[in-house]
């Protein structure tokens, strides 16, 4: 399978080049900067894409390319940082400019070029920096107002630098110039379909496994699921499915999930009731990363309960997928922050007594979806509301109890039954995707607001209510939901659920802000 190697300088976007590549069908694996030649060069590229990121070439000690790069003679894009390290490794110059440019621009090319048709362009800057000097054999393909050299290139070599950012929405053409660069430039072949995905990752669950037990963490979630049907597949009856119930999942969920796992998937599925156990460790807990820890610390002790009576199999199952490892990785690994710890990367117990078996680990949530409707799958289970592997503990901010949890599912049940009703779920009909909420979820908050009800004053908590429009979850929107229908749910849950007497809604977009709270 053709692929492409993504080097990450620190931006915080790199992932969204990943995406951008993936939608083209073809495979792609983003590395740090530094990662070790035999690392990167493992998966065979056709080509490079250097991200862009936060330094300056021309400051001290700033990353730069990699010499294998320009020595395997493969085409590269450099994308900002990305464009400029590559002139600087090539013998051009780079330097401050007063005058930066943040936000959309006009590129307008001003040569022929492989990769963007000839005319004018709305693209995307964001770069205090900019090419002064071209490395010999480069020519300026296209400018802007403030960057003379905004896109350059190489094309006897397969060289090419873009001032901008083709990876996000806001350069609408950036999709087809990044699938025109790793296809018709690079040669690679779109062959990365839901179908190749099957393929290998049956030969490859089956290489790691062999003959042995295997144990799946099943949560319910579209990952979880789709994770587990993917092992099945693959081992059969060497699958061994637990279900804990933590005490953290949404109204009714335990038993939509054995039904769905006994009627659509006909896998094996032992339920454990951990409730006690997960509240016992949670007591007290506030901290995001605390809780995170202690949840994914109880799930592999529960699990690992489990194993001593299925005969010890040596291997768990988890639906970890590629936002979870993007957001969990510490900076040393990644040169980005870590934003926070999912409970089952970062999370996990030093003395894990498991292989872990995590076949989505590099799939995006679409992918995933793709993946699960491949396999089978029906849409009701592919197409549920995305939820958190901590569950309702990372959306009942503060500390962690039993009658908070019940106040939080039953605002949480309002406000998916009204957006159900509504007709703003992302669901799929017949193969048509209808657009809405990707995800949307209450959260509760630590914090108490005077009220008045029935001419009694009060002091109760406050539910927050969270919805957002995102195809891939690493960037999203929040929902633009009618104010009728927001008016609508503020008054079922302030009428129906006791201990609330304020709902806000939040309009924070990813980046700056997460999807969940915590």
């Amino acid at each position: 399978m053709d692929s492409i190697a993504i080097l990450d300088f620190g931006s915080q976007y790199a992932q969204l080049i990943a995406r951008r590549i993936r939608e083209a069908h073809v495979y792609c694996e983003l590395f740090p900067w530094d990662a070790q030649a035999d690392q990167v060069l493992g998966i065979n590229p056709k080509g490079f894409i250097l991200s862009g990121g936060p330094a300056s070439v021309y400051a001290p000690n700033s990353p730069g390319i990699p010499a294998y790069v320009i020595r395997s003679d493969l085409p590269v894009l450099g994308i900002c940082y990305g464009m400029q390290a590559l002139t600087h490794a090539l013998g051009g110059i780079v330097a401050p400019t007063d005058e930066r440019e943040y936000g959309p621009a006009e590129l307008v090319t001003t040569s022929f070029n492989p990769l963007i048709e000839t005319g004018n362009h709305k693209v995307w800057m964001s770069h205090g920096d900019r090419v002064e000097t071209l490395p010999e054999g480069f020519a300026v393909l296209a400018r802007s107002e403030n960057s003379p050299a905004a896109f350059i290139g190489d094309i006897e070599r397969g060289y090419f630098g873009v001032q901008f950012h083709p990876e996000v929405r806001h350069t609408p053409q950036g999709g087809i110039f990044l699938q025109r660069f790793v296809g018709d430039v690079c040669g690679a072949k779109p062959d990365w379909t839901p179908e190749s995905i099957i393929l290998e990752s049956v030969a490859c669950i089956q290489h790691q496994v062999g003959e042995s037990r295997v144990l799946a963490a099943v949560s319910g979630g579209v990952d979880s699921s789709v994770a587990v049907a993917l092992v099945h597949k693959a081992v059969g009856d060497q699958l061994v499915s637990v279900f804990v119930d933590n005490g953290l999942l949404r109204q009714g969920e335990v038993h939509q999930v054995i039904a769905a796992f006994s009627q659509y998937l006909g896998i094996e599925l032992v339920t454990v009731d951990a409730i006690d156990e997960f509240m016992t460790r949670l007591a007290g807990v506030s901290e995001p990363e605390e809780k995170r820890r202690v949840i994914g610390e109880a799930f592999i002790r529960v699990f690992e309960k489990q194993a001593e009576k299925l005969g010890q199999p040596s291997f768990l199952v988890q639906g970890t997928i590629y936002p979870d490892v993007v957001e969990s990785q510490a900076a040393d690994r990644s040169k980005v922050d870590r934003i926070k710890t999912h409970h089952n990367v970062g999370g996990l117990p030093q003395d894990l007594h498991f292989d872990l078996v995590e076949p989505l680990r590099y799939l995006f949530k679409d992918e995933v979806r793709a993946v699960g409707e491949a396999l089978g799958l029906p849409s009701e289970l592919v197409w549920r509301q995305p939820f958190p592997g901590p569950g309702l503990a990372v959306r009942c901010l503060g500390e962690v109890t039993p009658k908070r949890l019940a106040r939080l599912r039953a605002a949480d049940e309002i406000l998916i039954a009204e957006l159900a009703n509504a007709a703003l779920l992302v669901v799929k009909v017949e193969g048509e995707t209808i657009q809405g909420t990707a995800q949307a979820f209450a959260v509760l908050l630590p914090v108490r607001s005077v009220g008045v009800m029935g001419d009694q004053r009060t002091y109760q908590e406050v539910i927050a209510l969270r919805a957002v429009t995102t195809e891939d979850f690493m960037t999203a929107d929040w929902a633009r939901l009618p104010q009728d229908l927001l008016a609508r749910i503020s008054n079922r849950i302030v009428n129906e659920v006791q201990g609330v007497n304020r709902v806000v809604y939040d309009i924070t977009s990813k980046p700056p802000g997460t999807i969940e709270w915590e």
